[in-house]
């Protein structure tokens, strides 16, 4: 059965760190594309990190030199390093994995990240 837990969500004060792991199971997790999307009420999901299976990374503008995501094959864990956090950055924060030689495409169930005083 194939499972992707995400946690470590919270309330966090402008300018904090937060870094919530998404702990994965029931697939070959080494060999999958990695990645964190969010979404904001009322907006799509959008992508915010993504990890290649050899540790290869992208980000969008608006979370580069922010987030950092890493992965520990040896732990079947993805994780997305938050600093200077924004209001804006406010949102659920799913975990993705993806194959890369068949459709396989999981998703998480979210963790709420709120980023308020």
């Amino acid at each position: 059965q194939v499972q992707l837990v995400e946690s470590g969500g919270g309330l966090v004060q402008p300018g904090g760190p937060l870094r919530p792991p998404c702990a994965a199971s029931g697939f070959t997790f080494s060999s999958y594309v990695m990645s964190w999307y969010r979404q904001a009420p009322g907006k799509q999901r959008e992508l915010v990190a993504r990890i290649s299976s050899s540790g290869l990374t992208n980000y969008p503008d608006s979370v580069k030199g922010r987030f950092t995501i890493s992965r520990d094959n040896a732990k079947n864990t993805v994780y997305l390093q938050m600093n200077s956090l924004k209001a804006e950055d406010t949102a659920v924060y799913y975990c993705n994995a993806r194959a890369v030689l068949s459709q396989n495409d999981y998703w998480g169930q979210g963790t709420q990240v709120t980023v308020s005083s």
